[in-house]
């Protein structure tokens, strides 16, 4: 027996004591509306209208239930309702990952822009790199990440990607500082200092392939998990960093010039299960990708540069 929704006809006649009526405003012919009232009296046992008279009347019973059956009528709509804002990702809990790396200023407006487009969603933040965000995304440990391309993993959907350019980043009193440019070939004998390849094995291969294309091995890649580590190993003398130019902000002692020679951008995106996805992934995705594009634009291009496009789309993505 659907009680709800005998109980839903049930309150319709209490309040209009017209069968006619209810009927019209339940669309519902007559009879099939007097039938469902008599299946609840039956089903509960008692008669919930006094039809002696012309004029239909509540009974006792029927006048104690209309009070109930309104409350659990209310309690399912609100039900519904909070069932609706879980099924739209605005209530529950979302385990995101964002990488290391990420500025606080970045990470407090995506929050921020979280919270003003879903305020029930409780976030749980994971400080994690693109390899641990895959492997805890598989696994189904992790809702949503950020991270950073290309990435190489089945099963997992991405959203709008934000494509940041790269500089060479070392200390303002290196020679190399006092050009508006520096070719990547200039850079011969000088190490590296770059996250660790186990953190994101796709991005780290192709920025070393594309500094030897260029003409510059380096003489090793010194690793640094965080930027304040890598500020230290810039400084220390004999390593740079390819980076955006946002980072070199974070340390006045160092500068950041434009790469002459070669056109490199790093490519993050969010990041989340193709199957059985958190409802507020794809939502996530939206946001991160216009904050990023707000957080990292673009550097003033040399004028030797193409003006309508000074960096090219290294990675697909959208496919």
């Amino acid at each position: 027996m659907d009680l709800l929704r005998h109980l839903r006809h049930f309150v319709v006649v209490a309040h209009e004591l017209h069968f006619g009526r209810a009927a019209e405003l339940l669309g519902m012919a007559q009879p099939p509306l007097s039938q469902s009232i008599q299946r609840l009296e039956r089903e509960l046992a008692v008669e919930l209208f006094d039809r002696s008279r012309r004029q239909v009347r509540l009974t006792t019973a029927g006048g104690l239930l209309l009070a109930e059956a309104e409350e659990l009528l209310a309690g399912e709509g609100r039900l519904r309702n909070l069932m609706g804002q879980v099924r739209a990702g605005e209530l529950g809990v979302l385990r995101a990952g964002v990488p290391p790396e990420t500025p606080a200023v970045t990470l407090r407006a995506l929050l921020d822009q979280l919270t003003c487009r879903a305020p029930g969603l409780d976030v749980e933040l994971h400080e994690l790199t693109t390899a641990e965000q895959v492997r805890m995304l598989t696994e189904r440990r992790l809702d949503v990440g950020l991270v950073h391309h290309p990435v190489q993993a089945d099963g997992l959907r991405f959203g709008a990607p934000v494509d940041v350019p790269l500089g060479v980043l070392l200390p303002r009193t290196s020679p190399l500082a006092r050009g508006r440019e520096v070719p990547l070939a200039a850079l011969a004998g000088l190490d590296l200092v770059a996250a660790p390849r186990a953190t994101a094995p796709g991005w780290h291969d192709h920025l070393l392939a594309v500094c030897r294309r260029h003409g510059w091995r380096p003489a090793r890649v010194r690793p640094a998990r965080n930027p304040e580590f890598l500020f230290g190993l810039v400084l220390a003398g004999g390593g740079v960093a390819v980076e955006p130019a946002t980072l070199a902000r974070r340390e006045p002692r160092l500068a950041w010039r434009p790469i002459a020679d070669a056109s490199l951008a790093k490519r993050t995106s969010a990041v989340w299960p193709e199957r059985a996805a958190h409802p507020a992934a794809p939502m996530v995705g939206q946001l991160a990708a216009e904050v990023l594009a707000v957080a990292e634009p673009a550097p003033p291009t040399p004028s030797s540069a193409p003006a309508e496009r000074p960096w090219p789309v290294l990675f697909d993505t959208t496919g």
